[in-house]
């Protein structure tokens, strides 16, 4: 697949999931996103909320479109999820102990004035998934988030606070469908948004993106030794043509496939938005531990 443009399902329609993510599930890997299909609002940069999609495959080539998980509400206007509103960065993880699928995303109102998350949960990977609670995650800000799952089992909301201007690392429930109160705030003042996360030789590391709207900008990572410890922002990890741009990309997912991690970018257009094209870059570490994205053409595996 060509990156850095629409990619297509196996119907040939094309691939609707933005701002998404990847999880394996019984060799099979979905991934899930904003479903942008229609055209923008009149004047806007947005489109009214359509739901989560969800895609399949068994090899990361071929995507078979599963359909909505969630989908927007149509008729009243005080729903979170109205298609007014706004449903962005949807990301699932799996629960061992309930068997169950907890989908996290960023809900907003049309002014970005809610900063909420949202959680639903579902028996199944391709849903449909059942809306439990909107709120702010300890009573704080959240928008552009992620989640990220470590080894001991233990999983985080990464989002971002106070105008973008920091982002706390908030620790979920074990049954992931809420927070448990603990969270450290990180990157303070430091305008970071859209992080993705992993994990290499028992450090942490996580690319972020300035905050320049749909405008593609400089990304960074940073390091720690603990993922709610001190971090410390370190530089741009992208090597190649538009490294500086991230490629003209923005960050929204880490994701591993047979020992090899990959950053998912989306590639924004944002005077047409359901166009915004993909890409999969290959992520490595040097034998200090510097991570490195280097743009390659094509995705393969």
């Amino acid at each position: 697949m060509k990156n850095g443009i629409i990619w297509k399902d196996i119907d040939g329609n094309d691939i609707q999931a933005h701002g998404g993510m990847i999880l394996e599930h019984n060799s099979i890997w979905y991934w899930y996103g904003e479903h942008k299909g229609a055209p923008n609002c009149p004047g806007k940069n947005r489109v009214d909320v359509i739901g989560v999609s969800c895609y399949s495959s068994k090899d990361l080539i071929n995507w078979k479109y599963e359909g909505l998980v969630i989908e927007s509400e149509k008729n009243d206007i005080e729903h979170p999820l109205h298609f007014t509103n706004v449903c962005e960065r949807p990301k699932v993880i799996y629960c061992e102990k309930t068997k169950k699928f907890v989908l996290w995303m960023h809900i907003d109102d049309k002014n970005y004035h809610l900063a909420s998350v949202g959680i639903a949960v579902s028996d199944k990977p391709t849903g449909p998934f059942e809306l439990k609670a909107v709120k702010r995650p300890n009573f704080q800000e959240s928008r552009d988030m992620t989640i990220f799952k470590d080894d001991d089992g233990k999983a985080y909301l990464i989002h971002s606070k106070d105008g973008n201007r920091s982002l706390n690392i908030a620790r979920l429930t074990d049954d992931y469908e809420d927070l448990d109160g603990y969270y450290t705030s990180v990157f303070v003042d430091q305008l970071r948004e859209a992080p993705a996360l992993c994990k290499h030789n028992n450090e942490y590391y996580m690319v972020t993106s300035g905050c320049t709207g749909w405008l593609p900008n400089s990304a960074l990572y940073g390091k720690s030794k603990y993922i709610t410890g001190q971090w410390h922002l370190v530089d741009n990890p992208c090597e190649g043509e538009n490294y500086r741009n991230t490629f003209n990309g923005q960050s929204t997912y880490i994701f591993e496939y047979k020992g090899q991690k990959y950053l998912m970018l989306d590639h924004w257009i944002p005077h047409d938005l359901r166009k915004s094209g993909y890409s999969f870059l290959p992520v490595s570490f040097t034998e200090n531990n510097k991570m490195t994205i280097t743009w390659q053409d094509e995705f393969s595996v």
